[in-house]
């Protein structure tokens, strides 16, 4: 059984699929940003992966908090979206150099990293002195090894974040931001963006679709009734 301490009644009006999607990627990045990497309104933000379904709620959330929002996906779909989700600036990765472009826009403060492998290596060359690197995850599915000497140089932070850990080991300060989230989606702060819906039957299919990187947003699939 689940302690009542650890659980969260929904807000008036919010739906089961928006709070099913704002659960795990919303606090993900809510946590993430504001616990961890203390972001604050006069920071600049470097998402990668943005279109997907954890990167697009850092994009939010980052400019829900004032930060100016740097946002990388691949495609106009997914790029149009991170705009309508507040990025002041979208990158192409697959049509432009992102090195380039974020460092001609003068370098990030924060950088969110849920993709790992060679946009790492991109990212942190994009980091300004003090820089805080969050490592999210690893969805190319290469872990990168850090060299430390490029740590040393900028005297960048890089942040490890697990957001399951925290039930563990602090669930009252993962309680606590899952709050401000679901006030924050009450107050019309934060929109989450469903990129499908599925009932169970079709959960395979919803699989497979966030594997063909299809989706925008979260997948939602639905219980059996």
């Amino acid at each position: 059984p689940l302690e009542a301490t650890r659980c969260l009644k929904l807000t008036d009006g919010m739906s089961f699929d928006t709070a099913a999607s704002a659960l795990i990627s919303y606090g993900t990045s809510h946590l993430a940003l504001t616990h961890r990497a203390k972001l604050t309104s006069a920071d600049t933000l470097l998402v990668l992966g943005a279109g997907g379904g954890v990167g697009l709620t850092a994009v939010e959330i980052g400019a829900a908090l004032g930060a100016r929002v740097i946002a990388v996906a691949r495609g106009p779909e997914k790029l149009q979206v991170c705009k309508d989700r507040g990025a002041a600036i979208t990158i192409d990765s697959a049509e432009e150099d992102v090195v380039a472009k974020v460092k001609s826009l003068g370098g990030v403060n924060v950088v969110y990293d849920p993709v790992g492998g060679d946009p790492f290596v991109a990212a942190l060359k994009c980091c300004r002195p003090e820089a805080r690197y969050l490592v999210i995850g690893f969805a190319s599915g290469d872990v990168p090894q850090i060299k430390a000497n490029h740590l040393l140089v900028k005297n960048v932070d890089v942040l490890g974040f697990y957001w399951g850990g925290y039930m563990g080991f602090a669930p009252q300060v993962l309680l606590h931001s899952l709050r401000d989230v679901f006030a924050m989606i009450s107050k019309g702060q934060l929109n989450p963006h469903i990129g499908g819906s599925y009932d169970f039957d079709q959960a395979l299919e919803a699989l497979a679709d966030l594997k063909a990187r299809k989706s925008i947003g979260k997948l939602v699939v639905r219980g059996p009734v």
